[in-house]
């Protein structure tokens, strides 16, 4: 029998292969397609076409704690990536999520297109408090591929 896979065992890649990160989050694999009312001069029904219209897609977010420089998945390559902006040349690049089941294999994978960070949000600091440093990342992108198994 089989049963719905649970959404905790996934894996980020940026980049080239070896740019992974240990994300807690993800969010916003939307894809979306606007409805586009249409009813020619001759038609003589009442009611209008919908045609397809322009995709559209969400921007991405990204969530992780914050692990020391050096350390697995430490280090400070989003920023870099984000600091092309600043420098005038955007680094477009892909990013693909994969949902792993209980072996580690991908069983569903969103190949997103021509990312680029538009937010990057370092954690709420509160001396009083005992919570994991979250810091965030939010990318546009240009499409997203499905791919199952």
């Amino acid at each position: 029998m089989s049963y719905p896979l649970t959404s905790l065992h996934f894996e980020v890649k940026w980049g080239d292969s070896q740019n992974t990160s240990s994300f807690s989050e993800v969010s916003g694999l939307t894809m979306e397609a606007d409805a586009i009312e249409y009813r020619g001069g001759a038609d003589r029904a009442l009611t209008v076409r919908k045609i397809p219209g322009l995709r559209k897609y969400g921007n991405v977010t990204l969530k992780r704690g914050i692990v020391p420089k050096g350390e697995k998945s430490g280090g400070i390559g989003l920023y870099e990536w984000f600091n092309t902006i600043r420098a005038g040349t955007v680094a477009r690049r892909p990013v693909t999520v994969s949902l792993l089941n209980e072996a580690g294999d991908p069983v569903m994978t969103w190949k997103i297109k021509d990312a680029w960070p538009v937010k990057i949000e370092g954690p709420g600091l509160n001396a009083t408090g005992n919570e994991i440093a979250i810091e965030t990342l939010e990318f546009a992108h240009e499409g997203v591929e499905v791919i199952v198994g």
